[in-house]
């Protein structure tokens, strides 16, 4: 039987100080690009920036599910973009911090090899914890703040970092293999989730996305502007909200979702199907 070889490619191997990583996959775990888009902004605030290590897609990836992409360049040079995941060490000028972030498209196939190569990889570069970040749908109302939930190795730091202990229990998806694997590993690792208003669910959503990157940056004691980002945010509440006025059915759900509590029953989704479906057409046509 032949050896798989290592699928880490390592690119060059950078020095840095106590680095703590953040970690972000596009996919089943990114509802509203939340996770991918708050990793993508905080990487965007550094020019020219290129990873340190790839992870080959070959053993993990099915290509008739995620087909390679032919791109061609000015000069008429054709190339494939494979879905690789990305490592990149940033340096950090403030704190005593550098950071790690790796990202990547949740992968088809064998995701404890996948998540352990990433550990591996984290590990080699001397990280001292790491934070995963994701997004699913919720019942939740956009004028309220986005609620996080958090599952840690160590279930101390969610109480911690202020975060909403999960009860979930059923599918899950690499987000959650990662943690096991900087468990079995021994990296500190706390996995923040953003809970987003099912009737945006078809845009970005930055609320979110900025929302999760506070909380990375204050988990990770790696500081981090999001001044731009938050007034992205704010238009695009304000938009929702302009959007909202023009439409009573509209105003009074999302005043519903915010009246939702322990001590009220939850709205029911099944007597909401028609309804939700009104607003999402209604917020694509404005």
């Amino acid at each position: 039987m032949v050896p798989l070889m290592d699928p880490v490619r390592r690119l060059f191997r950078p020095t840095l100080r106590s680095p703590r990583a953040l970690v972000a996959w596009e996919g089943w775990n990114d509802a509203a690009d939340a996770a991918s888009g708050a990793a993508a902004f905080f990487l965007g605030q550094f020019e020219d920036i290129e990873p340190f290590a790839t992870i080959e897609p070959e053993e993990f990836y099915d290509f008739q599910v995620r087909r390679p992409l032919v791109e061609i360049s000015e000069g008429g040079t054709r190339r494939l973009d494979w879905p690789t995941t990305r490592a990149y060490a940033v340096e950090m000028d403030a704190g005593v911090h550098d950071g790690i972030v790796v990202t990547g498209e949740e992968p088809n196939l064998r995701w404890k090899t996948y998540t352990r190569s990433i550990c591996r990889l984290l590990a080699d570069s001397d990280a001292e914890m790491v934070v995963t970040l994701g997004a699913f749908i919720g019942q939740v109302a956009h004028t309220r703040p986005v609620p996080l939930i958090g599952v840690a190795t160590d279930p101390r730091l969610v109480e911690q970092h202020g975060l909403i202990a999960s009860r979930y229990e059923g599918p899950t998806g690499v987000v959650g293999v990662m943690l096991e694997a900087c468990r079995e590993i021994g990296i500190p690792a706390v996995s923040v989730w953003a809970a987003i208003p099912h009737y945006l669910a078809a845009n970005p959503n930055p609320k979110a996305m900025l929302t999760l990157l506070d909380k990375a940056s204050e988990i990770l004691e790696i500081p981090i502007d999001t001044s731009e980002l938050a007034a992205v945010s704010e238009d695009f509440e304000d938009r929702v909200d302009e959007a909202m006025s023009d439409n009573d059915d509209f105003v009074d759900y999302v005043h519903r979702l915010e009246e939702q509590g322990e001590d009220t029953a939850p709205i029911d989704p099944a007597h909401s199907d028609h309804l939700i479906s009104e607003i999402e057409d209604f917020l694509k046509e404005r």
